[in-house]
This record gives structure tokens, C-alpha cells and sequence, in this order.
């Protein structure tokens, strides 16, 4: 009796045995098998008689559903002439260069990455997540062997180091990463269904008081290549990324243009420098042979170590002396992140009359105010607004530098007239 001609469609019938493991011939291909193993695993096979000893043999082609049924049939027909030449299969290196690369998950969400985040406005921070997370730990691994204890030992070790926060984005990205595998059923299941969040967030509504900021702004000046950065953080609001990596390229007269691809959102950005801000790059020296890049020590990288800079920060902060006599319980209490100066410089900037559409569009923010059909009819780009607000800002910051008082600062709605 002939075997059946297999079909796609056939295939998605067949269901597994858990008393036995399953071997479907398919009727187009002699020796080619459709693997149903009894856990629900599928596979293809070639089965053949080795040609030295004229015994039975297997050679396993690839799992199913990456491996589909017309490369099984192209690679058992493969491995079958190798036989008849007499090769054997199992052995040989030519029979064994089954498209197993693609199986692996560095390449899979490579795809991913292309097809899918790249769409979306995270797709950066999508890419940095694999790139720091997850290509480390399962690159090398075929997605199918992926398990939910692989899932949670992955965040458990982000946690153990400190990192819970990344921890939960790890997972948001796995999640994605898994449910789009899943849709285009490379793997009947995601690994990270039913995986609880390992941390507990939420907003942050820091930002530094008047008084911070002139201790901040003093303490700056301990440090000559971090010091800059800082300073232009809480001038522009923008992101530590975005100011870290800037090039003179990308400023023209007081413009800074941010590129797409450093922007959160992918979006190009357009940020007006105030008369503060210039100051702060004119003094920023650069270093000979440099690649244009403003803030760097080799001339060649952007500047590292923010970890250590903040650490050094904190205690020029918190030293007597610089007004403040903080004991360490309220050192802990009044830290701050270099992410709470872009929210500090977004509130000052309402403090001082700026509304908020202006400031979305000075952080860059597509949501809020530019958010679904606003955002599609909202064609006005506010530069002119932006740059009232950003000036307005750095000068309300110098004012409280130099010990002015809020009073002394004229509110940008007045200053408009």
C-alpha cells in the first residue's frame, strides 16, 4: 500500500500519541518522515541504509515548523543522493549543513527585529534589550528549546545584579518576541506565558528642588568631561543617549538636529540651543583626531561610565559645603536619576508657563497632546514656541544658580509680549 502524499494542511491534522512516538511517511518523498514525538514535538527524518554496512539508518533533518515541508522534501532528497553515492548522511559535513543556523534565536529575532519592532517607536530600545539581554544568553540556542525555566533564570539573573527595572523590560521584549514566533508559527507556544513580571513599578515623580539645583549645578564643576553633560540633561531635556552620542555635524547655528536613529521614537528631532547651552559646547574641548563626536575622551567613542560619574556626582553634591548637610539616610531619600533632570526641566518649564503641548514636543513625545488623530492632523511644528521655552528655561536655571529668587524670573507668558 503506497503512503500519502503529505500536504500542509495534512500536517496541521495529525496529532501526538502519548503511549508512542509517531513516524508518518510522506508518499512523494520514499524515506522521508514526519516525527511526532509523544511530549507533541515534531520533526523530519530520512531513514536509509548506510551504504558500508547495508544496515538501517536515521538522519534527523530539522524540527517542524521551521524546517516546512518543502525544504524537508529538498533535504531528504539531498541526503538520499549523497546515499546513492555512496555517502552516508549522518556522517557527512555536506548532509549536515541543514539550514539549523536559521533555527537559532539570534537569527530568528533577527527577523523579528526587521519585520516587526522595527515599526514601532521602541524599536531601539527593542534592539538594546536583545543586544545587552538576551542574544547573550540565548543566541546560540534553538528557539525551540527555549522553556519557561530558561525565561525565568534570565530574569532572576538581571534581578540578582541589580536591575529589576530591566528585568521587567527583558520580559516585555520576550514576550513580543515569543507571541510574533508563535503568530508565524515557528513555535506552538511562547516560553514566557504565565511569567509574572519580576519588579514592582512605579512612576517616578522626582525631580530636584530650586535648591538641588544650584548644589547640582555647582557640583559640575568637579567634573570636566561628565560635567557638560550633565548640564545640557537638565537644559534641553533630552535624553542621556541623545546628548552622549552628539556630533558637531548635527548642530547648525543654534539647532541641534537629533537623527532618527537616536531618537527613542525614531523620529528625527529638532532642538533649539539656548544662549546657555552654546556656552557649554564652546567650552567642551575636543579631542585631537577626533570623529566629530563632542563628548569623548578617545576621540573615537562617545564618553562611558555614567555609573561611576553619577556616584562621583553625588557626593560633590552632598558635601558639606556646598550647601547641604545631608546625613545618609536623607542622601538616600533625595537621590536622584539622570533621567529625572529631562522630568525636572519638563516640570520647570510648566512652572514657568510653558504649556504642554510645547513641552511634548521639546521632550519629543508622540503620545499626550500627539497621540492618535491629533497626531495625525497636528502638523504645526512649534519651533518657534520650543525655542521661547528652552531659553525661558536655561535662563530661570542660571537665575537660581546665581541665587536669584523665582520672582526675579519673568514667566513666559509675559515675556512674550
Amino acid at each position: 500500500m503506497m503512503s500519502k502524499v503529505l500536504t500542509v494542511k495534512s500536517i496541521e491534522t495529525y496529532k501526538p500519541d502519548p503511549q508512542r512516538r509517531l513516524e508518518i511517511p510522506d508518499g512523494a518523498i520514499s524515506g522521508l518522515y514526519f516525527v511526532i514525538q509523544p511530549s507533541g514535538a515534531k520533526s523530519w527524518a530520512v531513514r536509509y541504509r548506510a551504504p558500508a554496512t547495508r544496515k538501517p539508518a536515521k538522519f534527523t533533518l530539522g524540527r517542524f515548523p521551521i524546517l516546512g515541508l518543502a525544504d524537508a522534501r529538498q533535504l531528504a532528497r539531498d541526503a538520499l543522493t549523497l546515499v546513492s553515492q555512496g555517502g552516508n548522511p549522518a556522517t557527512s559535513k555536506r548532509a549536515a549543513a541543514t539550514p539549523s543556523d536559521r533555527n537559532l534565536v539570534s537569527a530568528i529575532a533577527a527577523d523579528f527585529l526587521k519585520r516587526h519592532a522595527s515599526k514601532n517607536r521602541t524599536a531601539n530600545e527593542s534592539q538594546r534589550v536583545f543586544d545587552r539581554e538576551i542574544f547573550p544568553a540565548w543566541g546560540k540556542k534553538n528557539i525551540q528549546e527555549v522553556t519557561r525555566r530558561d525565561v525565568i533564570n534570565l530574569l532572576d539573573g538581571i534581578v540578582d545584579r541589580g536591575s529589576p527595572v530591566m528585568a521587567n523590560r527583558t520580559l516585555a521584549a520576550v514576550r513580543k518576541f515569543f507571541n510574533w514566533a508563535v503568530s508565524r508559527d515557528i513555535v506552538g507556544m511562547s516560553p514566557a506565558a504565565g511569567v509574572r513580571p519580576p519588579a514592582v513599578e512605579r512612576s517616578r515623580e522626582r525631580i530636584l528642588t530650586d535648591q538641588e539645583i544650584r548644589t547640582f549645578w555647582k557640583a559640575t564643576d568637579a567634573d570636566p568631561v561628565f560635567g557638560p553633560i550633565f548640564r545640557m540633561l537638565l537644559l534641553t531635556g533630552q535624553r542621556r543617549s541623545e546628548v552622549g552620542q552628539m556630533r558637531d555635524t548635527e548642530v547648525v547655528g543654534t539647532e541641534w538636529t537629533i537623527p532618527a536613529d537616536r531618537a527613542k521614537n525614531g523620529k528625527e528631532h529638532r532642538v533649539h540651543l539656548s544662549p546657555e547651552v552654546m556656552a557649554i559646547l564652546n567650552s567642551v574641548k575636543r579631542v585631537a583626531g577626533s570623529t566629530g563626536i563632542v563628548f569623548s575622551t578617545n576621540g573615537k567613542t562617545p564618553v562611558s561610565g555614567y555609573s561611576r560619574a553619577k556616584i562621583r556626582l553625588d557626593k560633590a553634591m552632598w558635601t558639606p559645603g556646598r550647601g547641604t548637610s545631608f546625613d545618609q539616610a536623607t542622601q538616600a531619600r533625595s537621590n536622584f536619576t539622570l533621567h529625572d533632570l529631562r522630568r525636572t526641566a519638563a516640570s520647570g518649564m510648566a512652572r514657568i508657563g510653558v504649556n504642554l503641548p510645547v513641552i511634548e514636543r521639546v521632550l519629543n513625545h508622540i503620545s499626550g497632546s500627539f497621540g492618535g488623530v491629533a497626531g495625525v492632523y497636528q502638523r504645526h511644528s512649534f519651533e518657534t514656541e520650543m525655542a521661547l521655552a528652552l531659553d525661558a528655561w536655561s535662563s530661570f536655571v542660571l537665575n537660581l544658580v546665581n541665587e536669584k529668587s523665582a520672582a526675579d524670573v519673568v514667566p513666559i507668558r509675559e515675556a512674550k509680549h
